[in-house]
């Protein structure tokens, strides 16, 4: 591990005696006041989870010393997503959300950390909006098999012997009523420019997140391509649309896409492709569905694909990469204005098989002043917080 010498402080939140991890980079590790940080806690390290094995779900509360403290358990979860773990937007200071398996069902548990008082949601979450009230559900059997370490494999998919079902797709749940619907399936969205290739092959959906005035949301339409040097084994197209599911824009079809962040309500970067283009970090405008690269020189693209995320002012972005030549992930931060890239530090990355990697997952505290990142580099994951007053200020 080498670290920047400008780095206010590195600490380690978790102890060494299981395997930490906090879970995707699109969610703020930090409560409200910033005064416990949510984690994820097993002593399974390199092999996927069988069935319905459980995982501990809970925080560090560090105002004291960084206990881990327990608050309940999941049968729904992956390596890379966890059980989509997240501090309730509705009450971030003392409620977590986190998927579950019970009763044979998939389902989203609103749990108080002080009362214990939990809510069972009918359908697991993808995405929450920004003031807690509205959730995007998806098929996660179906993620189970076509992206394994994203999905859960407790409960089979119904749907598995189709390839786009026209009753399976995105779900909108009301967060306080629960009520559910189906506002896009996987059939309707083949239709939105389709092409030859979508023929034949499972389609699927994945990677969902409102924008910043919750008026629109994100998502990635995949499908299979197994004949087709891609590198990925499927092909994937950009959509947004609006929370009902009508409006829906396609913001890129050019093969591929991977991680993205919304600057505001109608601007997402993402990591894509666009030909004749190599690929780089592109700023989509979500009414015109132009792309612009988003470094001028090109000094962020050098790195590669990382897990992008805007600080709240829009003048930072966290990302990071996978494993380079001697097995470490570079960890930095790109001033916008400046097209600069700092680099944070380089983390030594366990070479488990790709659906049990540790990525690093950064992301901004609610002040924007620490980082928080899920490491391997001491053969364990853990939970680690670096100070950013030395660089942004």
């Amino acid at each position: 591990m080498n670290l920047n010498d400008r780095v206010g402080f590195f600490q380690k939140i978790s102890p060494d005696d299981a395997q930490y991890f906090t879970g995707y980079y699109d969610k703020c590790d930090w409560n409200a006041s910033q005064t416990r940080i949510m984690s994820h806690r097993t002593t399974i390290a390199d092999r996927m989870p069988v069935g319905d094995e459980a995982i501990d779900v809970g925080f560090f509360d560090l105002d004291r010393q960084g206990k881990f403290e327990k608050v309940g358990q999941s049968r729904a979860w992956s390596w890379q997503q966890g059980a989509m773990l997240q501090w309730d937007p509705a009450e971030p200071e003392s409620t977590l959300l986190y998927n579950d398996c019970r009763d044979g069902q998939f389902v989203c548990i609103r749990k108080n950390i002080h009362t214990g008082a939990e809510d069972v949601l009918p359908r697991p979450v993808a995405a929450v909006s920004r003031d807690g009230k509205t959730a995007m559900s998806i098929n996660y059997s179906r993620l189970a098999k076509e992206r394994p370490g994203y999905g859960y494999e407790a409960v089979p998919d119904k749907f598995g012997d189709r390839n786009a079902p026209d009753d399976d797709g995105i779900y909108s749940m009301d967060m306080k009523t629960g009520e559910t619907r189906l506002i896009i399936s996987l059939a309707q969205i083949t239709q939105v420019g389709h092409a030859p290739s979508m023929e034949g092959v499972k389609h699927w959906f994945n990677h969902l997140q409102f924008n910043h005035d919750n008026s629109r949301f994100i998502f990635l339409h995949r499908y299979r391509q197994p004949s087709r040097a891609c590198g990925y084994g499927h092909l994937t197209r950009l959509f947004t649309a609006a929370p009902d599911g009508s409006n829906i824009r396609c913001l890129n079809d050019h093969d591929m896409t991977s991680h993205f962040d919304w600057r505001d309500a109608g601007t997402v970067v993402a990591w894509a492709r666009r030909f004749p283009r190599t690929d780089v970090y592109f700023l989509f405008d979500d009414n015109t569905c132009v792309p612009t690269p988003m470094s001028p020189k090109g000094v962020l693209d050098k790195y590669g694909d990382g897990h992008c995320t805007y600080c709240a002012d829009g003048k930072w972005v966290l990302t990071d990469t996978y494993p380079n030549s001697n097995k470490c992930r570079v960890l930095m931060i790109y001033n916008v204005r400046q097209d600069r890239v700092t680099e944070l530090g380089e983390f030594y990355s366990v070479p488990w098989h790709d659906p049990m990697r540790c990525d690093l997952h950064p992301c901004f505290s609610r002040d924007c002043r620490q980082i928080g990142i899920d490491s391997s580099h001491t053969g364990n994951r853990g939970i680690y917080v670096l100070g950013l007053d030395g660089i942004t200020s």
